[in-house]
């Protein structure tokens, strides 16, 4: 219990301090990145300034075209403007591309052409292109602009950054907050374990503490409750007691029963719980366990009257289903083997708590039905289970009740604690720690007005 909240806390810990860091580096490598392509984007801004001023604008045709304001047409000297603007050939340089009002390419410090619309905007765009120089296709970052006088457009000019000036630093910081947050989360982890040892020691402590007195308490009221019993009952049998007094040792005898009972439940599980006692595996015959404890619930059954029915089997076991081949009665076990590895009175002790719950919440006149069943996973044949059902014709449990039917000390009518003949609450939780012991489980299923079914699955011992 203790290790499985530990374990919780620490995967708390660290899941919540992994989102901050995931948090904070996916911001930062945000930053960064916009920060790069900001950058970028004001270099191709400042040489599209720069080609700007250096533009040997003059009137076209001799000056005999005029425009509608009734200006000369006027055009750009190609040969005039970008002569001196040639770089050389490396990786990183920036290329320039003019194109003319209708947006013909007219030079370009490419070797080619790019298959690349011309959108004339001033902010920058990210463009993947197949050239010549690079030999695959690369990745620019491209600025457009327009260039006018008053109304008239020159032309446009396209300036190309490498896309590597943003990628490649942000692949590099991409990988170190990769690692860096691995180790630190990992670092985290290993922190928030010893942590929560260090945070769940004193409660550690004074469980141990809390179990320890509740074994030795229930230790020491054995011996005087059974002091009691013994007295009682050799009072009962005096003939010279008066009615009125045999009647109230009578109550007393039936009380002290009870809290015998209660004590012996205190004590084991506080024993399963600190774990004092390790179970004894030895192979078990758990159709003679069920035998002996039908012969020990008999009587019980009779007063009410109850009808008691044991059947064996054998089948398959398909996922909550077990269906049950040949005959019913004893005879259908013969040269079939019920056997598991356990402890055979904590799986006495298991099955007349079922039993006695069954016999308890049914009615007169109605049955508990026990089915033994070996069966095997549909999966893997060689894994043989052994699947005890305890049927009931009973009351039934709301199924909001279900699930908190092994807590300790917990009923589903808290009105039945008033009767005589209730439990003290914790057979169910007496039943799930012997099952957790034997690495198995039980399962409920139960229908109000209709009954309930018990079903336990223990691994069959191996032959």
């Amino acid at each position: 219990m203790f290790q499985t909240t530990r374990r919780r806390l620490a995967l708390w810990y660290t899941a919540v301090t992994a989102v901050l860091i995931l948090l904070f580096a996916s911001g930062f490598y945000a930053y960064v990145r916009s920060t790069l392509i900001e950058r970028v984007d004001d270099t191709l801004s400042h040489i599209v300034e720069v080609v700007e001023r250096s533009l040997v604008i003059e009137a076209t045709s001799d000056g005999l075209v005029w425009s509608v304001d009734g200006q000369p047409t006027l055009g750009v000297n190609v040969e005039a403007s970008f002569r001196d603007n040639e770089t050389d050939d490396d990786d990183d340089r920036i290329d320039i591309e003019w194109f003319d009002p209708e947006g013909k390419l007219l030079w370009s410090t490419f070797e080619g052409p790019l298959d690349i619309p011309l959108h004339a905007s001033k902010k920058g765009e990210t463009v993947t292109v197949s050239e010549k120089r690079y030999g695959e296709p690369v990745i620019l970052r491209q600025l457009t602009d327009r260039m006018q006088r008053g109304r008239q457009v020159l032309g446009y000019l396209r300036v190309s950054h490498p896309w590597f000036e943003v990628s490649k630093p942000t692949r590099r910081l991409l990988l170190d907050l990769i690692v860096w947050t691995t180790v630190i989360i990992a670092s985290v982890g290993t922190t928030g374990w010893l942590l929560s040892g260090l945070a769940m020691e004193p409660v550690r402590a004074s469980y141990q503490r809390l179990k320890q007195f509740t074994a030795d308490a229930s230790h020491e009221l054995r011996n005087p409750i059974a002091m009691i019993q013994t007295n009682v009952q050799a009072a009962l049998v005096d003939p010279q007691l008066a009615p009125k007094d045999k009647q109230q040792l009578q109550v007393v005898e039936r009380l002290t029963r009870r809290l015998g009972k209660l004590v012996d439940d205190l004590l084991f599980l506080a024993r399963q719980d600190s774990g004092m006692v390790l179970p004894q595996p030895t192979k078990v015959a758990l159709d003679e366990v069920l035998t002996e404890v039908l012969e020990e619930q008999l009587i019980k059954a009779m007063e009410k009257p109850v009808m008691l029915d044991l059947e064996f089997g054998e089948g398959e076991l398909s996922g909550d289903e077990q269906v049950l081949e040949g005959g019913e009665g004893a005879e259908a076990s013969i040269g079939t083997s019920f056997e598991v590895m356990g402890d055979r009175d904590q799986l006495a002790r298991l099955f007349t708590n079922l039993i006695s719950n069954a016999i308890q919440y049914t009615p007169p006149d109605g049955e508990v039905r026990i089915q033994l069943t070996q069966a095997s996973e549909n999966s893997s044949r060689a894994k043989s289970l052994i699947v005890v059902r305890v049927a009931d014709t009973g009351i039934g449990i709301p199924a909001d009740d279900v699930e908190h039917l092994f807590e300790r000390f917990y009923r589903v009518d808290p009105a039945r604690s008033r009767r005589e003949d209730s439990g003290s609450g914790l057979g169910l939780a007496i039943a799930q720690a012997i099952l957790e012991q034997h690495q198995s489980h039980i399962e409920v299923a139960s229908q109000v007005g209709h009954g309930t079914v018990f079903t336990v699955t223990l691994p069959a011992a191996k032959s």
